[in-house]
Order: structure tokens, then C-alpha cells, then sequence
């Protein structure tokens, strides 16, 4: 019980000792403290003013131009979309002028669809890189998107690498078995026909609810016979 006792008392001893130098190096630098605190003060206000002040209403705005912009791409009006309609910004002018916003982001998304629409299959892929999402459906569909401007450009392996890209962002049965079967339509065309097969396969055992699966069989059927 001593021990335990005389070890509780250096404890005590210590921690005392190391609160008495804490208090002595506050003191000794006392200013550099209250500058340095100062400092990480004066930074959070300025962080807090800029979301409030600056950001918010930025955001609020390009929500407002990007309402018509969605509107026009609802009705397949891709060009007016893109560029406006001289009383409303374009998705163009609001990825440019709102880049620091989530509607400027989106709008890089919807532009890239727009270009993918009108056959302009490079902007199409330079707005789709530049959009990022923590969605994983609308980031899968953006891979994806990435990948079909590439097959139309004819680059069939950077089709793939996408299209793979899009699959592994998210398992789920709307966009995974989507993106197979486009990859499996890539290996047929390539000739390659048992890594078609091999998904078409999985798409029919692990998808099957899914629209891919309920015509599956005849591609197996397709693949299997060539």
C-alpha cells in the first residue's frame, strides 16, 4: 500500500511539475500566444464572413440561373441550355462565373450531357472531368457518360477504363449492370467474346432485377455461339 501511495504522490509530483512549466511558458510567452491565437481567431472570422457574406448569396444566385438552364435541358433545347437565353445564363456561364458554388459544379456536369447531345464528344469529356460529386449515382453516371463519349470517339479503351471506373464507384442495380453490359457490347465487337459472355453471365446472377437482365439471355445465347 506504500508503494501504490508513494507512486501516487510522484504521479501527483509530476503532473504538478508539468502544470507549473506549462504556466512558466505561457507566461515567458505570453505575446507570442496571444498574436499566434489572434491569428487563428482573425482566420475563422474571415472563413466564417466568406461561407456567409459571400459564398451563400453567390450560391442562391446561381441557383437561380441554373432553374431556366435545367428547364431548357428537360426539353432536349441542349444549345440554349448550354449558352442561355440573353435573360439567363447558360450552364457554360454558370460553371465559369459560380465555379466556387455546388450549382457551378453541376452545371459542369450538365454541359458535358448537353455536348454529349450535340455530338461535341471533347467538351463533352472536359466538362464531365470536371465535375466531382459525392453522389455515388450521379458521380457513377458522369464515369459513364465519360466512357460513351469515348466509344463515339472511337477510343475503345478508354471506353472501358470508364466504364470499369463506373462500376467499381458504386455496386448498385441501376447503374453497375448498365455499365457491363456496355462493357460487354465493347468485348463483342472486339471480337472478344468470352469476356462478353463472362459478363453477360454476371449481369443475368447478380442483377436481375435490373433492365440489362431481362433481355440477357439472348446476348449469353449471341456470345456463347460465336
Amino acid at each position: 500500500m506504500a508503494k501504490k501511495d508513494n507512486k501516487k504522490e510522484m504521479q501527483f509530483e509530476e503532473v504538478g511539475e508539468a502544470i507549473s512549466k506549462t504556466e512558466q511558458f505561457i507566461e515567458n510567452n505570453q505575446q507570442k500566444i496571444i498574436k499566434v491565437t489572434g491569428i487563428i481567431f482573425a482566420a475563422i472570422i474571415l472563413v466564417i464572413g466568406i461561407k456567409n457574406f459571400y459564398l451563400k448569396p453567390l450560391e442562391n444566385e446561381a441557383q437561380s440561373e441554373m432553374f431556366m438552364a435545367e428547364l431548357y435541358f428537360q426539353k432536349d433545347s441542349f444549345n440554349l441550355a448550354l449558352n442561355g437565353d440573353g435573360e439567363y445564363l447558360g450552364f457554360l456561364d454558370i460553371s465559369n462565373d459560380f465555379s466556387l458554388t455546388k450549382s457551378g459544379n453541376l452545371a459542369n456536369y450538365y454541359a458535358g450531357l448537353c455536348f454529349l447531345h450535340l455530338a461535341d464528344y471533347e467538351n463533352a469529356i472536359s466538362y464531365l472531368k470536371d465535375f466531382s460529386s459525392n453522389d455515388i449515382i450521379i458521380s457513377s453516371l458522369a464515369l459513364g457518360c465519360i466512357g460513351d463519349a469515348y466509344v463515339e470517339l472511337g477510343d475503345n479503351e478508354k471506353a472501358l477504363k470508364y466504364y470499369k471506373n463506373a462500376v467499381n464507384n458504386s455496386d448498385n442495380q441501376f447503374t453497375s449492370p448498365r455499365y457491363l453490359f456496355k462493357q460487354a457490347m465493347i468485348y463483342e465487337s472486339q471480337q472478344e467474346y468470352s469476356k462478353a459472355l463472362k459478363i453477360y453471365n454476371l449481369i443475368k446472377d447478380e442483377y436481375k432485377n435490373s433492365n440489362e437482365a431481362a433481355g440477357i439471355e439472348k446476348y449469353i445465347s449471341r456470345a456463347e455461339n460465336r
